[in-house]
Formats: structure tokens, C-alpha cells, sequence
């Protein structure tokens, strides 16, 4: 059995095995398990039962994972992605409708999806992408996802005066998160192997001697799952249409620009092209359309995976193991909230993956202004506007503006242009915040 796992995943051939795999994925899913709480706590705001949202944010992550780990091979985690639930819950709370019209909306959204997954749409548009850009997107994530750790720590706060600033170094929260970073730090630089997975756990042992980590529980029983809740003739007849739009260009260009920067960290990227794209990307459209069946929001690749990947994950094994432990997560709910609720426990290891995602900056042409800005745009945007599609959208209007004023016009892909004029109408008339 371990050899035909071997071989089913190549393991061999990608340069890693079990051992390594395995704790690439218990490292992607320490990470981004808050999911599993955050979700249901911004849904429910908008009137979906905590319970329904909960079970449907693990359906929909479980059945993405392992579609992305059985299908395209790669260590990418899809779950409900942040920002597109704070919008299903603004568009039930602005247009003064039910949660289930917007359902609705999503699962229409879902469907188009997985009929653009069967066409070769998705795949240009990742081919399409000039390099430069690629590498601004590779890097946004990092700096973004390097940001998320830092916010969620306390390590910067807001600040009236320079719109962030450091936080209390004093606050224990804060001790914890730093003394957990430079201990993954010296178990990283003295090549220890799977040094984000036991930075982190040395860290929950502190905060666990500390009184900062409490259990109030092991197992408990899953909640019973919701289907079809949902109105689909509501959105025709409210016109969510600009809706659906919107929850396609975003999903759509989120989840690409994941995917691309996953795998250009995990060296998969090959002359511009993404090997198995269609694969990866209608795992995602599938997550997307059976989440909304039972009552969640769009789902997307996720940035922490690349905390996966620089614990030396490359293969579906690890996606995989992060599918199981969502799976088996229905039934530890007291320990996964206690986890989730310390975020000194994962901000190290996302602050050290995005600046392993800054790599790609050296390959950027910086004397070329036309191909620099639009990715310096892009690194810059996405962080401080918490959004990869918001930072995709200036990237992909500049870039071809640039060229086109430049002389250099023909240089740039049709679909560049096309797009470009999508995201400046999205940008005015239903932007996502």
C-alpha cells in the first residue's frame, strides 16, 4: 500500500515522501482551520444557522481538497474564501434580502464555473499572464499572507496617525507570537524537517503552560448537516445578477491567483503554464457549487497553503491529509477552537512563508517601468486592501494600458484587453466593498 501511494502520487519523482507530505498537510491545516469558525461566525451574521454554515464550511473544504489532491496532484487546500463571505453577508444586509436568494446566487455562479472548467477559458487566462505579473502576485500573497499573521497576532494594530502601527510588545499574545517566531525561525535555519509544523507545536505547549491555550473539551457531535436551502427563482426575480458577476470575476481570479502563486513557489510553473490547470481549477468550482447546496459562500484556493508547501509539501498527498482532518474535525470541535482562538499558535509560520513567496521579485525586469509598476502595483494593493483579486484587478487594467501607450501593445494577450475593461466596469459599478 505505501508503494502504490508512492506512485499515485509521484512522490518520487516530486522529490519529497510520506513522512514530509504528511506534515506539509497537518502544517496547511494548523493554518487555515480558523476557517471553520470565522465563516460561520461572518454567515451567520447574515442569518444562516451557525451550525449550517459550520458542516457546510467543511463539506465544501473537504470535497475541494480532495478533488485537488486526487485529480491535480497539488498541495492546495480549498475552503469558503474571507472576503466573499463579508460579501454574501453585505448583499443580504444592503438589498434587504434572504440568505437564500443569495445561495442561490452562488450556486448559479458555481454552475457557470463548472462549465467554464470544462472550456479552455481558464487555462489561457493563467497562460496569458506575463511573467512579471506572476511574480507580483506570487509576492502580493506572500506579503499578504505574511500581513494576516501579523494583524491576527497583534503585532500591528490600527493607527489613526499612519493607518498601522506596532502593537503592545508587552501584551502576552504578542510575546507568545514572537517567541513562537524565532523558535520556527532556528528550527527552519538548522534545516529540521517539518520546522513550521513543530514551531507550531512547540508554541501551543508554551501557550499551553501559560494558561493562553484552554481546553474545554475533546469530542463532541457533528451537527447535522442542511441541503438545498436555498431560492434560486429569488434571483431572478430580485435581478441579483451584478451579484453573480461579482462572485465569479473575484472567485475566478482569487482562486487563479492562489493557484499560480502556490505552484510557482512549489516549481511547478513551466514556461508560464500550469500543468493539470483544468484539474485544479474545477475543484474549486465544485467546492464552490456544492458549499452553496448546503449553505455557504463561494469557495477558493487557499493562500495558506503555501505554509504547506514550504514545509516541503508538493503533491496531493498533502491535500489529502488536509481533506481528512477537516473531515475529522467535525468531531473535535473543542480543540480546534481552542487552537483557532490562540493566533500567536499560526502567525509564525505565515509571516516566515511570505517571505518565502518574495523570490520571485529577482526575476522581475525593474529597468522595464512598464513591467515593473503593474506588478509593484499588485504587490502593493493586495495587502493593503486585504483582497488578491482587488490587487489582480489594478494589475491586469495597468498592465495593458502601459504596453499599449509604450509602443508595445501587440507584446500583450487579447484577453488582457478584454478583461482589463471587465475589471475597470466591476471596479465602478459593483465593486466588493
Amino acid at each position: 500500500m505505501v508503494f502504490s501511494v508512492k506512485g499515485f502520487f509521484k512522490l518520487r519523482e516530486n522529490n519529497t515522501n510520506i513522512q514530509t507530505e504528511l506534515l506539509a498537510g497537518l502544517t496547511t491545516f494548523m493554518t487555515m482551520v480558523y476557517i471553520v469558525f470565522v465563516n460561520p461566525a461572518i454567515l451567520s451574521s447574515a442569518g444562516i444557522p451557525f451550525d449550517q454554515v459550520f458542516m457546510a464550511t467543511v463539506i465544501s473544504a473537504v470535497v475541494g481538497t480532495l478533488m485537488m489532491g486526487l485529480f491535480a496532484n497539488y498541495p492546495i487546500a480549498i475552503a469558503p474564501g474571507m472576503g466573499l463571505n463579508a460579501y454574501f453577508a453585505s448583499v443580504v444586509a444592503t438589498q434587504g434580502i434572504s440568505y437564500q436568494v443569495v445561495l442561490g446566487a452562488v450556486f448559479l455562479a458555481g454552475i457557470i464555473f463548472l462549465l467554464l472548467s470544462f472550456t479552455k477559458l481558464r487555462e489561457v487566462l493563467i497562460q496569458s499572464i506575463p511573467a512579471s505579473l506572476k511574480y507580483g502576485i506570487t509576492a502580493g500573497i506572500g506579503l499578504f499572507i505574511a500581513f494576516v499573521g501579523l494583524r491576527n497576532s497583534g503585532l500591528i494594530i490600527p493607527n489613526s496617525a499612519n493607518i498601522i502601527g506596532l502593537g503592545n510588545i508587552t501584551d502576552p499574545m504578542i510575546v507568545l507570537t514572537i517567541v513562537g517566531l524565532f523558535i520556527t525561525l532556528i528550527l527552519y535555519v538548522l534545516n529540521i524537517k517539518g520546522a513550521l509544523f513543530f514551531g507550531m507545536l512547540l508554541t501551543a505547549i508554551i501557550a499551553l503552560f501559560t494558561g493562553q491555550l484552554n481546553f474545554e473539551g475533546i469530542v463532541s457531535s457533528p451537527p447535522t448537516p442542511v441541503f438545498f436551502d436555498m431560492d434560486i427563482t429569488g434571483v431572478f426575480t430580485n435581478g441579483l445578477y451584478t451579484v453573480i458577476i461579482a462572485f465569479l470575476l473575484v472567485t475566478l481570479f482569487d482562486t487563479t491567483g492562489t493557484m499560480i502563486g502556490v505552484a510557482e513557489q512549489a516549481g511547478y510553473m513551466k514556461d508560464g503554464k500550469m500543468p493539470r490547470a483544468k484539474q485544479a481549477l474545477l475543484a474549486d468550482a465544485t467546492a464552490t457549487t456544492v458549499g452553496s447546496m448546503f449553505g455557504t459562500s463561494p469557495s477558493t484556493a487557499y493562500i495558506e497553503s503555501t505554509s504547506g508547501v514550504g514545509a516541503g509539501g508538493r503533491t496531493g498527498l498533502t491535500s489529502i491529509v488536509v481533506a481528512v482532518l477537516f473531515g475529522v474535525s467535525i468531531f473535535f470541535t473543542p480543540i480546534i477552537s481552542a487552537v483557532a482562538n490562540v493566533p500567536a499558535i499560526t502567525a509564525p509560520v505565515l509571516i516566515i512563508v511570505g517571505s518565502f513567496m518574495m523570490q520571485g521579485l529577482a526575476k522581475i525586469n525593474w529597468k522595464s517601468f512598464d513591467e515593473a509598476f503593474p506588478a509593484f502595483i499588485v504587490i502593493l494593493l493586495m495587502p493593503l486592501t486585504s483582497s488578491i483579486a482587488t490587487g489582480i484587478s489594478v494589475g491586469f487594467i495597468t498592465y495593458p494600458i502601459l504596453k499599449l501607450v509604450s509602443g508595445k501593445g501587440k507584446e500583450v494577450h487579447w484577453i488582457l484587453y478584454v478583461f482589463a475593461v471587465i475589471f475597470i466596469i466591476q471596479m465602478i459599478f459593483f465593486p466588493m466593498s
